[in-house]
């Protein structure tokens, strides 16, 4: 046991040593790249106006959203209605579509009982 807990600090101080050595030098790079994203100076008010900025921006999208949601569900009711002429390329991609909300429910489902795959804690 004890060996196994001096690898593991081994291993965890190798880690930092390399983050320290690298991470500071990814950090300015990413920084240098995306320098015309930053706001200066970096104040709390600019931020809060940012979060303003972005509240209302996706409030002024939400007619455009609505009005391609009803186009969407018009299309889908289209699609039921003339089901006989359905091609096989189209009920796969449905089939696919389900197939990945039901694996979204089930990753959900997951990750709500804390990763496990038996049940909830207690």
């Amino acid at each position: 046991m004890a060996s196994k807990l001096q690898q593991l600090q081994s291993k965890a101080s190798q880690a930092s040593q390399f983050v320290a050595k690298h991470g500071t030098v990814y950090y300015k790079q990413l920084l240098e790249q995306n320098k015309q994203y930053i706001q200066n100076p970096p104040t709390v008010e600019k931020c809060n106006e940012l979060s303003k900025q972005l509240l209302y921006t996706r409030l002024a999208s939400i007619p455009g959203r609505y009005e391609q949601f009803w186009k969407e569900l018009d299309y889908v009711k289209h699609l039921w209605k003339n089901r006989q002429e359905l091609r096989v390329e189209d009920a796969g991609i449905a089939a696919l579509f389900g197939l990945e909300c039901f694996a979204w429910y089930c990753a959900g489902e997951i990750v709500g009982r804390g990763f496990t795959f038996t049940g909830y804690y207690v």
